[in-house]
């Protein structure tokens, strides 16, 4: 017997000679195709927890097994560093955000590297670093020159807690704030966008993608496309310029039943609307909803109120005055934050209407409605009434009709509206890449010229919770010379939103140290599009669908030769502890060191995997842990300790092959398909198997060592360590990361047959061909589903079944 399994000093033998060797280097140089696998990049919280194991290890081990495939994989690593938690700790704990970001770096790097992974660290990237974000102001300066950012005053939403703006994607539950949970309210500010919604039809568009349907369908309700009519209202009110009010409908088919109208209280006609009557109701209101978050304002539980403004709008296609209020409901950034009301037919303006005593017109009714009052607004198809020319109609064919006579008066046209809106990236803080744009009285806005770059953040920057930058108040920073005319100018003092650096991070990857471009061009057409990406599904309207964006403008800019950054998304499922998201203000994180300390990285990286489905997740448990250890003990045993063949036995040794063959296309069926816990329940179940196998010694010296190397090949992705010892142990070839995943040969996955003799009450009735190893169970549907023995049973009750394994199957019926 060889020495005990030691998983502290095999892992770290290992992991010091890999990084010794450079045995995860990759290039393109490779005459294998190449891989391009990856796993969305830690944010720099300062430690690893188990859920980003979770994360991580069948991230690698399918890299891994993709290696041993015979590609030429690249799975690399990096760290999301700008950010809000790393600005507040500087003002918690009286530190440089990027003394304590680089000390986080220091620490979950070595926390990656105990994991055993086959990342290359050579091609590491670090977003708060001025060789990254130097790119990210360039990406800024592109989308600039392209029409794609641009600077404007607008309602946005603001955490107080946190005191920043935060985009639309980062206001989750009921208008909570995604990072301190905290209740988001509206201020006006003058800040950056990007155009995303010029790319509103390609987002909703994943053909060609290997995605989970549930994240092209969040991320096509996000866009909200919606088809239907601009309609134009007159409007004639003292010292208001403009004459016509635009509204978008989904329904022009209703125009006829619009009895009032909304606007968001917002909406900037608003005050030039109301009448002084109104003026002081108005303004009241429209305070209080400055208080709302949008989940409340859009809530279905909350009563529906407004205030009428005094105004009038007039209906061009009937010529009724229309009142016009305000209500919370409407939200200016919606549409034209405008809403024509039909309470006859949406029952959030029925709801209204009632609470207010406003007309309710019925212009689209089933064929046997009476004409009376409605209790409830009807939204089904009917016929048209109640609208000129149009009655009598199909609502569906008016839609079209009203749509034409609109579009031939002038006041109305057919259109889409999207839900969408552009993507606001200024935020008041400190630690993100500077906005590379300066103010100069004489030029306006003028871009920082791309030679000076990076805009550098400013060391001495004082940190205080005040709601702007701190970098306003950096006096050498903020004053500057004017590109264009060289006078005085002031920078930009909001940074980009940190979804900017992670919106184009798998990039840099394919060349990470380039001084000359932001990517090697060369190499990211080698590498690019990513063939597989894993991460969480909360990322669906964040990240994922901005860095679909920004690959999308990066391919008009010409600078990229595809509009889609990741092939195959796969999301895993969330670990969590005590039944809640693992945080250290909940003081339920689990720290994986110590479970490596004790039984070995392996033994964490397979337990994670075999606990449940990837995509499933759960809350942890380490009951059963000590198995995973065990099992390894096993494995270690049964491939060390000596074989010993005792007198040949044919059928023991076809049954080896034939069991060796079933577990190499289970195991690779099921590595191919990410299902890491069933992959590892089949070889327990081969080690199971060989355990016995070893001890009656009936099959040859060679049987017994190719199947002895098919499991230690098989192990390998999952455990790399254990398995890299053990076929050093073997006297096999450096390295077992070098080496063929193992195949199968279908033919010898063939289990022998039998001829199974089928009795129906005592009499034969078929002779039926079956594997020799099938259960009762099987052997009945079998028998049961025959013709000949159909004719037997057919009609008549089975009372029981009499099976002798292997031989015969007796069914007795009544």
């Amino acid at each position: 017997m060889t020495e005990k399994y030691e998983p502290q000093e095999i892992e770290q033998k290992w992991q010091a000679k890999w990084a010794a060797d450079g045995l995860y280097k990759v290039n393109e140089d490779s005459p294998k195709p190449k891989w391009y696998a990856l796993t969305m990049f830690p944010y720099t919280s300062g430690d690893l927890h188990i859920g980003h194991w979770y994360a991580m290890a069948p991230s690698d081990t399918y890299a891994r097994y993709k290696r041993m495939m015979g590609y030429n994989v690249m799975h690399p690593i990096g760290f999301d560093a700008f950010g809000l938690p790393a600005e507040n700790a500087a003002i918690k704990r009286g530190i440089h955000p990027n003394e304590w970001t680089l000390k986080n770096v220091v620490n979950m790097r070595q926390q990656l590297k105990s994991m055993g992974s086959i990342y290359d660290w050579e091609r590491e990237v670090i977003t708060c670093l001025p060789e990254y974000y130097k790119w990210t102001e360039w990406f800024f300066l592109k989308l600039y020159e392209a029409g794609l950012a641009y600077r404007s005053k607008a309602p946005v939403n603001w955490c107080p807690s946190c005191q920043t703006v935060l985009a639309n994607e980062q206001v989750v539950g009921n208008g909570e704030c995604d990072r301190c949970e905290g209740p988001v309210v509206k201020r006006d500010l003058e800040q950056w966008f990007f155009r995303i919604t010029n790319y509103a039809d390609e987002l909703m568009d994943h053909e060609g993608l290997d995605w989970p349907e549930r994240i092209k369908t969040m991320q096509r309700n996000w866009v909200g496309r919606s088809t239907g009519a601009e309609i134009e209202f007159g409007l004639d009110v003292p010292g208001v310029a403009e004459k016509r009010l635009k509204v978008f409908t989904t329904r022009p088919d209703t125009v006829y039943g619009v009895t009032f109208m909304v606007l968001a209280p917002e909406h900037p006609l608003v005050a030039r609307l109301t009448t002084m009557e109104q003026k002081d109701a108005v303004e009241a209101y429209a305070a209080k909803t400055r208080r709302l978050t949008e989940i409340d304002r859009l809530s279905t539980e909350k009563e529906k109120d407004g205030v009428f403004t005094g105004a009038y709008v007039e209906n061009l296609l009937n010529g009724e005055k229309v009142p016009v209020w305000i209500a919370d409901y409407v939200i200016a950034s919606y549409g034209s934050g405008a809403v024509m009301a039909v309470p006859a037919h949406d029952e959030r303006d029925f709801a209204f209407a009632q609470k207010y005593k406003l007309p309710v017109r019925v212009v689209v009714s089933p064929e046997d409605y009476d004409g009376g009052p409605i209790e409830s607004a009807y939204t089904g198809e009917g016929l048209m009434r109640n609208s000129a020319q149009f009655n009598g109609q199909p609502n569906t064919a008016a839609f079209d009709g009203i749509c034409d006579w609109m579009e031939a008066q002038g006041f109305g046209r057919r259109t889409v509206n999207y839900k969408l809106r552009d993507w606001l990236i200024s935020r008041q803080r400190y630690w993100g890449a500077p906005i590379p744009m300066i103010y100069c009285d004489n030029c306006g806005i003028v871009p920082v010229p791309e030679k000076d770059l990076p805009v550098l953040l400013p060391e001495n920057a004082e940190f205080k919770p005040t709601g702007e930058s701190p970098l306003k108040y950096a006096e050498d920073f903020v004053n500057t010379t004017c590109p264009k005319c060289g006078g005085p100018g002031k920078r930009e003092t909001d940074t980009m939103d940190t979804f900017m650096c992670s919106s184009w991070y798998y990039l840099r990857y394919c060349s990470p140290h380039d001084t000359e471009f932001a990517f090697n061009p060369a190499k990211t057409r080698y590498w690019m599009p990513v063939d597989i990406y894993t991460g969480g599904a909360e990322h669906a309207v964040m990240h994922l669908f901005y860095s679909r964006f920004f690959t999308k403008a990066l391919r008009d800019m010409g600078l990229l030769e595809f509009g889609e950054p990741f092939t195959r998304l796969f999301n895993q499922g969330i670990i969590t502890s005590q039944h809640a998201k693992m945080s250290k203000s909940r003081g339920n994180v689990v720290n994986p060191d110590k479970y490596v300390a004790d039984i070995g990285a392996d033994a964490v990286r397979a337990y994670l995997m075999f606990v449940g489905p990837w995509e499933l997740g759960g809350d942890w448990n380490d009951s059963g842990i000590g198995g995973i250890s065990r099992w390894f003990n096993r494995v270690w045993k049964l491939v060390t300790e000596t074989y010993q063949p005792g007198a040949p036995d044919a059928e023991a040794e076809a049954e080896l092959i034939r069991k060796t063959h079933q577990t190499i296309r289970k195991v690779n069926t099921d590595i191919d398909k990410l299902q890491f816990n069933t992959m590892l329940a089949a070889l327990m179940e081969y080690t199971n198997y060989l355990a016995p196998a070893k001890e009656a010694a009936k099959v040859s010296a060679e049987a017994w060592r190719q199947a002895v190397d098919g499991l230690v090949l098989m192990l390998a992705p999952t455990a790399p360590h254990l398995a890299e010892e053990l076929w050093q142990q073997m006297g096999q070839e450096y390295s077992v990361h070098n080496q063929s995943f193992p195949s199968w040969d279908e033919a010898l996955t063939a289990e022998p047959e039998i001829t199974l003799i089928v009795q129906v009450n005592g009499k034969l009735r078929a002779r039926i061909p079956a594997p020799a190893d099938i259960n009762e169970c099987r052997a009945t549907d079998l028998a049961m589903n025959h013709e000949r023995v159909q004719e037997y049973t057919a009609g008549k009750e089975v009372k029981t079944v009499i099976y002798v394994p292997g031989k015969l199957l007796n069914i007795v019926v009544k």
